[in-house]
């Protein structure tokens, strides 16, 4: 069995567990044992994106012990893996010692549906979405990592399911991180054209495969009043979808006991 350690992130354990359950769901139908370290946090972003690279140092030195002991690490978020594979490397390039263990965990990570499409060669769960869906590729995901094909080939063989693809589907919601907090009126401007995108397209769904994007999202439609429901990919995939959609409110959390 391959051995995995899912790397949760912080907006989805805060916000949207039932991702990680549906991380979890499809790494193990896919023939890998999964675990959670206690010991990992915050993958770094907001201190990174902040210029604070002593605090991104400390962080990153827990992250990379945490998950050394793994075959795979795997993430369901684009950024917080852009954060591991393209980042972590850099902030040790002085040295030696630190660089050698962040190259090689970046080697080993992954995003969720990279994983499960280029390394386990698994397209196809015994899912059902019932009607039109759109899709919204994050940027860390799509230009750091190249996730772009993978989602769609996911979705291509959910039973129910039709892709709708909006205009400008690979242009940036606003969300950015510490971005909509230093910019907030450029980060608004950027959300409202992105949620009118989302219904122009007249799909009922909205999916990704970055939490950060998909709060940012659905908060804008509910301003807006779309008539449109918003989850993460994994939780279609993973037949997890019976919960409030992001933005719904509270009552997110999944037992995986009852998905096994």
């Amino acid at each position: 069995m391959i051995s995995v350690g899912l790397f949760v992130t912080c907006l989805v354990d805060l916000h949207r567990p039932n991702v990680g359950f549906a991380a979890i769901a499809l790494l193990e139908e896919a023939g890998c044992t999964v675990e959670v370290p206690d010991s990992q946090v915050c993958c770094g972003q907001p201190a990174y994106n902040s210029g604070d690279d002593g605090s991104t140092i400390k962080i990153a030195k827990q992250v990379i012990t945490a998950f050394e002991r793994f075959q795979y690490v795997v993430v369901p978020s684009g950024s917080c893996a852009s954060m591991i594979v393209a980042h972590y490397p850099e902030l040790f390039s002085d040295d030696a010692i630190w660089l050698k263990r962040a190259e090689d965990l970046a080697g080993r990570s992954h995003e969720l549906f990279g994983f499960l499409v280029d390394i386990m060669k698994v397209d196809t769960f015994p899912a059902e979405h019932v009607g039109d869906v759109t899709y919204h590729d994050a940027c860390s995901g799509l230009r750091d990592l190249g996730i772009k094909d993978q989602p769609r080939q996911l979705m291509s063989n959910v039973s129910g399911l039709s892709l709708v693809e909006m205009e400008d589907t690979d242009v940036c919601c606003g969300f950015g991180g510490t971005f909509c907090v230093k910019f907030p009126d450029i980060s608004e401007r950027m959300v409202s054209d992105k949620a009118a995108l989302v219904k122009q397209s007249g799909a009922r769904t909205l999916l990704g495969g970055d939490m950060g994007c998909l709060l940012n999202i659905s908060g804008r439609l509910s301003r807006v009043d779309a008539n449109v429901r918003v989850f993460h990919l994994a939780e279609v995939l993973a037949g997890m979808t019976d919960v409030p959609a992001i933005g719904e409110g509270a009552g997110t959390l999944t037992d995986p006991a009852t998905k096994a």
